[in-house]
C-alpha cells in the first residue's frame, strides 16, 4: 500500500511539475493556453500601482485579453490603438479589454496617456515578472544576439528577468474569456509583426456569446 502511496505521489509531483509556468527558449517553443481550458490564476498590477488578481477582473464582466510586447514596439502600438477604434463595440457587446505587458506601470500609463496621438481608456496591466505571460504559455527568452540590440537601443524601456537579466517577451496573443474564466478563444502568433484584425476581433467576440 506504502508502495502504491509513493507512486501516485511521484506521478501527482510529475503532473505539477510539467504544469509549473514555464519561459521557452524560442517564440517557436512557445505552449499556449488552449480554448476551454481555465486562465491561470496571477496577479498583476495596475496602473495607479495596486495589485489585482486576473481571475477576479474576468468574474466581472467577458473579457477580451491582449498580450503585448511592449509601448516601445511600433506595432504593438498600431495595435492598441485599433483595439481603440473597437473598445466601443465590445463594450457594447458587454465586454472588457484588458491589455497585458511586460512594460512597468510608468510605461503603461505613458501608453495610457498618448498611444499614436490619443489617449487608450481601457484597461492596461503591467506583467512585469512574466506571471502572466508564463502561466498562458506565452512568455520566452529572446536570443542573446536581439536582446543586445534591443537593449543597446531601448535600454531601461525593456523589463529583464530578475537574477539573469535576460530579455522576456510575450509572443503576441489574443485570448476571449467568459465570466468563469475559461478561455473560448485565442488567437497566438510566433511573428510579432502579426496581429489579429481588429474587425476579425470584434466578429470573434460576437460569436462567442453565442
Amino acid at each position: 500500500m506504502t508502495r502504491y502511496l509513493i507512486a501516485a505521489s511521484a506521478i501527482l509531483f510529475s503532473i505539477k511539475l510539467m504544469a509549473a509556468p514555464t519561459i521557452a527558449a524560442a517564440p517557436e517553443q512557445v505552449t499556449p493556453l488552449l480554448n476551454g481550458l481555465s486562465i491561470p490564476q496571477v496577479s498583476l498590477t495596475t496602473a495607479d500601482g495596486k495589485t489585482v488578481a486576473l481571475q477576479q477582473l474576468v468574474q466581472q464582466k467577458p473579457s477580451v485579453l491582449v498580450f503585448y510586447r511592449g509601448g516601445w514596439c511600433p506595432y504593438c502600438n498600431a495595435q492598441l490603438a485599433s483595439l481603440r477604434e473597437i473598445e466601443p463595440a465590445l463594450e457594447k457587446l458587454g465586454y472588457q479589454l484588458i491589455a497585458i505587458t511586460p512594460d512597468s506601470v510608468a510605461s503603461i500609463n505613458k501608453s495610457l496617456k498618448d498611444t499614436g496621438g490619443q489617449k487608450l481608456n481601457y484597461t492596461l496591466l503591467s506583467d512585469s515578472h512574466f506571471s502572466a505571460s508564463s502561466a498562458f504559455g506565452l512568455a520566452y527568452y529572446l536570443d542573446d544576439k536581439t536582446a543586445a540590440a534591443y537593449k543597446g537601443k531601448l535600454g531601461s524601456l525593456l523589463t529583464t528577468e530578475a537574477g539573469t537579466e535576460k530579455v522576456v517577451l510575450p509572443v503576441p496573443a489574443v485570448y476571449i474569456v467568459n465570466t468563469q474564466g475559461e478561455a473560448l478563444f485565442n488567437y497566438v502568433h510566433i511573428n510579432y509583426k502579426t496581429r489579429l484584425h481588429s474587425e476579425l476581433l470584434l466578429k470573434a467576440a460576437e460569436l462567442a456569446l453565442q
